[in-house]
């Protein structure tokens, strides 16, 4: 079992807080992502979980067991990088054998424990191959491979993806997901990717400026975040937001009009809704400039200009106009949420 529990845990350089009162319990085999933009404390929380950085305060404990004084040889982790951190001397075999080697694990188990962690992520055929012999992708997996064969109580993954191309990512990503599947290991994984994380976790925390805005499963931070940081970081395109004030259940704003909200409110509020749940109306009660048109494939973007905001609206693949063109918009009631106008903070 490794169970990880953050307690109130801090890190501060001087007067910069890089991470504040962060608390959370991790259950034994969960796959957590840590997501947020550059500079947000993610990385940092999984150092500190490492033993990479000191905590300022608080405490940190797996399996139980405190480990804020504890090198991190001694935590049992094991950390996959952005940066692949081969050794280039070596060839694919070594660098997946080196940290039993380094942990003395007893000689004889070495040969199958490589082979079976380097069949895992499919790299049979690269044994003999050095690092520079390999695609980004391949080097990624050689690092995958060097992480499972240690067989840790926790993986952590800082980034893994951020350097291959988009098809190598996508693959990558349902590799990792089969493994964590197949070996059932508390992992923890940093990405400011949030299609990354809607995929992979089975919880996020959505981290913004050291402190955790949310957490939950990648349903619930889509279906109702939590405040306008997440709702509009969560999503591709993300959450459309509106400024303007409700009355008598109705919000009037960025030349929008909608009916039918909640009677109980009457302020400044910001309304949110979906690309995907508005839609292309002839009969819509809202007219607005075409800005611009992305063909998907599967669909068709439309972007269009809501009084002063850039707002995106999914339409069919077969949906044509001009840049320009004056179009209906349908948002319906029951698909907008409603945040504080100040504060930011969800209010239905």
């Amino acid at each position: 079992m490794a169970e990880i529990q953050l307690k109130n845990i801090s890190k501060r350089w001087g007067s910069f807080v890089g991470v504040q009162n962060f608390d959370l319990t991790i259950a034994d085999k969960e796959f957590l992502v840590l997501l947020g933009p550059s500079g947000c404390g993610k990385t940092t929380t999984m150092r500190m979980i490492a033993g990479l950085e000191d905590v300022t305060e608080g405490e940190i404990t797996i399996d139980g067991r405190t480990v804020n004084d504890l090198n991190p040889k001694d935590r049992d982790v094991a950390m996959v990088f952005q940066s692949y951190a081969l050794y280039p001397n070596l060839d694919v075999y070594e660098n997946i054998r080196f940290p039993l080697k380094v942990r003395k694990i007893d000689p004889s188990t070495h040969d199958e424990r490589v082979k079976r962690a380097a069949e895992m992520v499919e790299l049979t055929d690269f044994m003999h191959r050095r690092p520079a012999e390999l695609s980004g992708g391949q080097r990624q997996r050689v690092a995958l491979a060097r992480a499972i064969v240690r067989e840790p109580n926790v993986f952590l993954m800082d980034e893994p993806l951020s350097n291959l191309d988009a098809k190598l990512r996508v693959s990558t990503r349902h590799q990792i997901k089969n493994l964590s599947h197949e070996l059932q290991v508390t992992t923890i994984y940093v990405t400011h990717d949030q299609i990354e994380a809607m995929t992979l976790a089975d919880r996020v925390v959505v981290m913004s400026n050291g402190v955790v805005q949310q957490v939950g499963t990648p349903t619930d931070i889509y279906d109702r975040p939590a405040n306008t940081f997440v709702a509009s970081f969560i999503g591709s395109p993300a959450m459309n937001l509106l400024e303007g004030e409700i009355s008598g259940g109705t919000f009037t704003g960025q030349n929008v009009s909608i009916s039918g909200l909640s009677s109980k409110l009457e302020s400044n509020v910001t309304l949110g809704f979906r690309a995907e749940d508005a839609t292309l109306d002839p009969n819509g009660t809202s007219s607005a400039p075409l800005y611009s048109l992305e063909l998907l494939g599967d669909a068709t973007i439309a972007t269009l200009k809501l009084g002063g905001t850039i707002a995106s609206v999914r339409a069919g693949k077969e949906y044509r106009a001009e840049i320009g063109d004056h179009t209906a918009v349908h948002i319906p009631p029951e698909v907008c949420h409603l945040f504080d106008a100040t504060t930011g903070e969800r209010l239905d």
